[in-house]
């Protein structure tokens, strides 16, 4: 299996950490070596640095900035992430801050990015305010891609309305998914989904929905993009 980089982008909420932690989890199932790397450098709430424990005991390798989870402002990205992201024995995922201000995180990298076979996912929610139609939406996806000095390869649906999300939930949002990726000419790599919903809408919407496009992110990811 060909070692690769997994960029993990979106707007603020998009639920990018969450995805990118159980991706990793299932990586690591097919890989010897995986890594996450910590790139958020804006969000001090919920980041991967938070899902340390969980990864390492899983044999995950975990970069975070110096100052993660503490009262510094600003965490500092580290050389260990340089190096990792050209190491070719080592698929990388990076987890990135929101919007095209954390994604410049990424653009620090890109050329050692794109000397490598990569991919880089657009996370998208269509119940999140800045991503709830086509014009913001797309604004989001061209700031990233212009900040990122990478072009995004693939969208990940996440519509969710956290605790409340339903089957309805997930429906109402796939027509807008679609639309982006038809006019970006990139393929809709995977649903991540609630452990509530994914067996529902397999059962119900298998035309749809099935166990090569949906991820359950309250366990483990059933296939990689």
């Amino acid at each position: 299996m060909c070692k690769r980089v997994y960029v993990f982008t979106g707007h603020y909420g998009s639920g990018k950490t969450e995805t990118a932690v159980n991706f990793a989890l299932k990586l690591k199932e097919k890989s010897d070596k995986v890594a996450l790397i910590d790139l958020d450098i804006v969000n001090p709430f919920f980041r991967s640095a938070d899902a340390v424990e969980l990864l390492e005991n899983a044999g995950i390798r975990v970069e975070v900035p110096l100052f993660a989870n503490t009262n510094v402002d600003i965490p500092a990205l580290t050389g260990n992430m340089a190096a990792l992201i050209r190491d070719t024995q080592w698929d990388v995922i990076l987890d990135v801050g929101g919007d095209d201000l954390g994604a410049k995180a990424v653009g620090r990298y890109s050329d050692d990015i794109k000397s490598r076979d990569y991919v880089q996912f657009f996370v998208m929610n269509p119940n999140r305010p800045f991503t709830k139609d086509m014009e913001s939406a797309t604004k989001i996806f061209d700031e990233i891609e212009a900040a990122s000095c990478i072009k995004c390869g693939a969208i990940i649906g996440n519509t969710n309305l956290l605790d409340e999300t339903t089957v309805d939930t997930v429906l109402a949002g796939l027509p807008l998914l679609e639309e982006m990726a038809k006019f970006k000419g990139i393929p809709i790599a995977y649903h991540a989904v609630t452990e509530s919903v994914a067996d529902e809408l397999i059962e119900k919407h298998g035309d749809i929905f099935n166990e090569d496009n949906v991820i359950n992110i309250s366990r483990s990811v059933k296939r990689l993009f």
